[in-house]
């Protein structure tokens, strides 16, 4: 495991001395040259009588001001020396218990980035950083945040020293435990991959385009204190192999690129240094690519036992394949709270009729889709569904499809890269809710507003409904501002609250239809007003109801009514 870090006031090129920890021999050191590119490089080697290293050793290349442990270093309180930040330390975890500190100084305001690269340059040491105050405060500290490597953000709150603290996080220690900090401004930075579409393998991590053929993948980039468009850089690819890529918008991580190949290009293979770069070349924002590739899997559950670093993308012209694939370029846009069907063609080659597997890999924010449609066997057509939600991202954007079938194995094409434009709707209903009794009929009324004209009839058409009812579709003109659909139920339609109801309204324009919803409503269907019971053919008449009996009277009434009595001669 080399020591880490570019000698302080280096000049690109310059030779310095990297010594080997661990072999069985002891310690072997060699001079070696490396061109001065900050990050990680791609490996240290070491050859002598004995033989030759099997596997590079992973280094990397700051040019910050290099600085070494001076042991003892494990009590704070000890150390005099100050190192003013940015600057880097350098140094071993030896032994068990074994802590290293480091004294720096920083000025109020600052914002560092500290950061202990360990595991990532091949050192057993699990890194525990902690940052104090001159008076021994803890401030802040960080685990995992690298896995199992470690990163933290210090807002720097008074001038003055600091102390930076490493340790392992179990506590134990090794004469190779290396271990580097690095005490930088918080500054842009970039790298790009490619996503994985397999878990446990390297499907379509490298770049195989077919002779007079195409090949696509995703670009991933991951932007660190900045933001904006990114571009991917220029490079040099291998020759007759032509690249499509638009730039990757500003709050996406993801842009699709097309790979095409001439008809006769030469069977051939590189690695490529893929870049890419901020749009504003004034910003000076540049990253490279870098991917993680798993060299040895193994059971169970496909664990990991050897992985590695990549910073290089393979790139190769292959053999013809018998078919391509092509996206019919939509003249209309999708609409949100709409949908589409996007036409993929196929061109066979005479006698190849296998069965071809289409994805549609790259997706705007709101548009969804199924993972896959397959085209038949013999068939040259196939309709891939698109829908977009009510938030889907306006814009046009770059879009492709990439196709697999087996020829003699696996092989997968892409399409060209086509453009989807998502637009707002050009109509936009609202339904008001209704209610109608089982049997009859009513009208649901709709209140269009036209938000861009068109030509010619649209048609609209109430869907949701529950069954056993009828209802017309309606056509409309971009004069119209309301609908009324006729409704008609039967005795056998569903009593209750159908939540479901909305409108689906086509425009077709340049031959070609604009399909959107809109207009969520409820129509309720309600019971028939119970029938009165009918009275058996010999019920008698009911019995008038007997008077109640009289009130007795009292004593006072009784003496009037006989003095009523005698006045009337009665």
């Amino acid at each position: 495991r080399p020591q880490v870090g570019f000698p302080a006031g280096g000049q690109p090129d310059q030779p310095m001395n990297v010594s080997f920890l661990g072999d069985a021999s002891g310690t072997l050191s060699q001079d070696i040259k490396v061109a001065h590119h900050e990050g990680f490089r791609s490996g240290i080697s070491f050859s002598d009588d004995s033989g030759h290293t099997p596997s590079p050793v992973a280094f990397r290349i700051s040019n910050l001001q290099n600085h070494i442990e001076v042991e003892p270093n494990h009590d704070r309180n000890k150390i005099e020396t100050s190192h003013p930040a940015p600057c880097a330390m350098n140094g071993i975890i030896s032994q068990d218990g074994d802590l290293d500190y480091f004294k720096f100084s920083a000025k109020k305001g600052q914002n560092l980035d500290i950061e202990c690269f360990a595991r990532r340059i091949g050192s057993g040491l699990d890194p525990v950083i902690n940052v104090y105050d001159a008076s021994g405060k803890h401030i802040v500290g960080d685990d995992d945040a690298r896995r199992p490597d470690c990163y933290l953000r210090f807002n720097v709150p008074a001038d003055g020293d600091y102390f930076v603290r490493v340790r392992d996080h179990l506590n134990r220690g090794d004469p190779v435990f290396v271990y580097r900090v690095e005490i930088s401004p918080v500054a842009p930075g970039l790298s790009i991959s490619i996503p994985r579409v397999d878990r446990y393998s390297q499907l379509r991590q490298k770049i195989c385009v077919p002779q007079g053929n195409r090949f696509a993948t995703m670009i991933s980039a991951a932007r660190a204190n900045f933001g904006g468009e990114l571009q991917l850089a220029e490079t040099q690819w291998p020759a007759g192999v032509t690249v499509d890529a638009k730039p990757m918008v500003s709050n996406l991580n993801l842009m699709p690129v097309v790979f095409s190949a001439d008809e006769n290009a030469e069977l051939s293979g590189t690695l490529i240094d893929l870049k890419a770069r901020h749009v504003d070349a004034s910003k000076n924002i540049v990253g490279s690519f870098q991917v993680v590739s798993d060299f040895v899997l193994g059971n169970p559950n496909n664990s990991v036992y050897y992985r590695a670093t990549v910073d290089k993308l393979a790139c190769a012209v292959t053999k013809k394949v018998p078919f391509k694939i092509d996206i019919v370029q939509p003249t209309v846009p999708l609409v949100r709270n709409g949908s589409m069907n996007l036409k993929i063609v196929v061109t066979r080659d005479e006698g190849f009729d296998q069965a071809i597997n289409v994805q549609f890999p790259f997706r705007p924010p709101g548009l969804g889709t199924r993972p896959q449609i397959q085209i038949a066997q013999g068939k040259n057509e196939g309709y891939y569904p698109l829908n977009a939600n009510g938030s889907a991202q306006i814009g046009k954007w770059p879009v492709y499809a990439i196709a697999q079938a087996n020829v003699e194995g696996p092989v997968w094409v892409s399409s060209q890269l086509a453009e989807l434009e998502i637009a707002e709707p050009l109509v936009v209903a609202e339904i008001n809710r209704t209610a109608c009794e089982r049997g009859k009929s009513t009208n649901v009324f709709c209140k269009l507003t036209q938000r861009e004209k068109f030509e010619g009839e649209a048609t609209a058409e109430l869907l949701g409904l529950p069954p056993n009812i009828e209802i017309p579709k309606l056509t409309f003109t971009s004069e119209n501002n309301e609908l009324n659909f006729p409704v008609t139920t039967s005795d056998k339609t569903p009593i209750g609250k159908h939540k479901g109801l909305f409108c689906r309204i086509t425009i077709v324009k340049n031959g070609e239809p604009i399909v959107s919803t809109a207009g969520r409503s409820e129509l309720h269907i309600n019971p028939p007003p119970a029938k009165p019971k009918p009275q058996p053919a010999n019920a008698t008449a009911q019995a008038k109801p007997k008077p109640a009996p009289a009130k007795p009277l009292s004593r006072l009434q009784q003496l009037r009514q006989q003095r009523q009595k005698a006045n009337t001669g009665g």
